[in-house]
């Protein structure tokens, strides 16, 4: 008894939930919208392991003088990428399981979805430099020292954030000049660019070949890369 009336509010919720011809619906879970707080633990469980983690790493490494060194330096990069990828997706899956916060403005869903590309591509990004840095320190340590200077580190870090935006900005570009069916349900509790594709008045043609290429150029030649300095290493 108790169950059936706490239940009634959170479904008379969802089903009164509405969305303006520019906005989109986050899902989280379908069909188990009455659980959602309860799958929250393990999910706000799981964000503060990344977040505790993450943060405990750069401190360290900024803290100890001993591990200002090249590869505690990508170490750190890396942490922080994740770091903020984690920070660009939790307001929305937090509001979702917690809030039932599905609606979303088009122009909150481009500027998630421009941070949450680009902290992906750039975490490829950095696992590349990580890979390079460890083929200079073990097949040519004599000159590692001479390669990865301080400066070199920070225009090697530099070149890589330039990229993501270079890169990332035309997709979001081409998103913001066609017209979307609004109010419709994206597939993940965040926005994600081959969802909102599906739903465009016009030809996608040119969002849909930026998603691909970017796809396959940034994340296939960075794996080519990462694969090629170990083949090197081995």
């Amino acid at each position: 008894m108790f169950f059936e009336v706490c239940s009634q509010p959170t479904m008379v919720i969802f089903n009164n939930t509405t969305s303006s011809s520019s906005n989109f619906l986050l899902t989280a879970f379908p069909g188990l919208e009455l659980a959602h707080v309860w799958i929250s633990i393990p999910v706000c469980c799981l964000y503060a392991i990344a977040l505790l983690g993450n943060s405990t790493i750069l401190f360290v490494i900024i803290v100890e003088r001993s591990l200002h060194k090249p590869m505690y330096y990508f170490l750190a990069m890396l942490s922080a990428v994740d770091l903020c990828l984690t920070i660009s997706t939790l307001p929305t899956v937090l509001g979702v399981l917690w809030f039932h916060a599905r609606e979303i403005s088009l122009k909150a869903c481009l500027i998630q979805m421009f941070f949450v590309h680009g902290f992906s591509f750039l975490e490829s990004s950095v696992l590349v430099a990580m890979a390079f840095d460890r083929f200079m320190a073990i097949c040519n340590p004599l000159k590692y020292a001479i390669v990865f200077t301080d400066m070199i580190i920070l225009v090697i870090g530099l070149v890589i954030c330039i990229r993501q935006v270079i890169l990332i900005f035309p997709m979001i570009l081409a998103l913001t000049r066609v017209s979307f069916h609004g109010g419709q349900e994206l597939s993940h509790p965040f926005c994600y660019h081959p969802d909102m594709i599906k739903y465009t008045y016009s030809n996608p043609w040119i969002s849909n070949f930026l998603g691909m290429f970017l796809q396959l150029y940034l994340t296939g030649t960075d794996l080519l890369f990462i694969l090629f300095s170990y083949v090197l290493i081995l």
